[in-house]
């Protein structure tokens, strides 16, 4: 289809993959009054997201997010931790926020919801993997289309962070807490990550490459602390905050 010299690739060629269209319509000749509408209603769009997330995350009181991969299934040993860390977290006198998806995000939502805890879901719209998980206070179920948006509000809204084995977007949650610390952009909070098996080829990559090509400081490696059972998780939470002397009770 053409208008005004302009063709759309999703509807001139229906047998291009949703990649291939995405790429195709990226790169093709877009009119002043197009680019302004989209952006401008994108930005509306952005804000309101915003404004939705701090009106009902204003007031859950001190929480723990709990980050991982939304494929993992109920038998897996990482679900069954993660469900006991944040049931135990809970009953410190946390809320629990997660991604609200399946897999390790099901398994902290159930374990706050267990412990009768705030069970937080700060959902996703992705094409594949991700649904809401049953175990989210309706009141604190949020979905959201971007995800700078989503990730603002894991991090404002956190005071901990639980990393269980996860992929590209685990990966992406645990390096921007660990940026936003390294650059004082929030306070040192605790961030365990749990298997140091899983984890370690991560963690040496960390010392021999970043470390060693000054791309990281010394100090760097201590903003993360790593444990391989839900006591040792929930025990680096609570020595933190007895540190500090924080009442976290809701």
């Amino acid at each position: 289809m053409e208008m005004d010299g302009i063709r759309d690739e999703s509807l001139v060629n229906p047998q291009l993959d949703f990649n291939e269209t995405k790429l195709h319509n990226s790169f093709r000749q877009k009119t002043w009054d197009e680019t302004l509408t989209k952006d401008s209603w994108m930005v509306f769009k952005i804000m309101a997201e915003f404004v939705d997330g701090y009106e009902k995350l204003a007031k859950i009181g001190p929480c723990v997010s709990i980050f991982g991969s939304a494929r993992l299934k109920p038998e897996n040993k990482y679900y069954e931790m993660a469900v006991e860390i944040a049931e135990k977290i809970t009953k410190l006198g946390f809320g629990i926020i997660t991604g609200g998806g399946p897999g390790i995000m099901e398994a902290g939502n159930k374990g706050a919801f267990n412990a009768k805890g705030k069970s937080i879901g700060l959902n996703i719209d992705l094409p594949f993997e991700q649904h809401f998980n049953p175990y989210i206070n309706k009141s604190y179920s949020m979905n959201f289309d971007y995800f700078f948006v989503r990730k603002v509000m894991f991090v404002k809204y956190s005071q901990g962070f639980i990393v269980m084995p996860g992929g590209f977007g685990t990966l992406d949650e645990l390096t921007e807490a660990m940026t936003l610390i390294q650059t004082n952009k929030i306070g040192k909070f605790p961030i365990v990550l749990v298997g140091s098996e899983f984890w370690g080829g991560l963690l040496d990559w960390f010392k021999a490459t970043l470390l060693k090509e000054g791309m990281i400081a010394e100090d760097d490696l201590e903003l993360y602390r790593v444990v391989d059972t839900a006591d040792e998780a929930v025990a680096h939470i609570k020595a933190f905050y007895d540190k500090y002397s924080v009442n976290v009770n809701f």
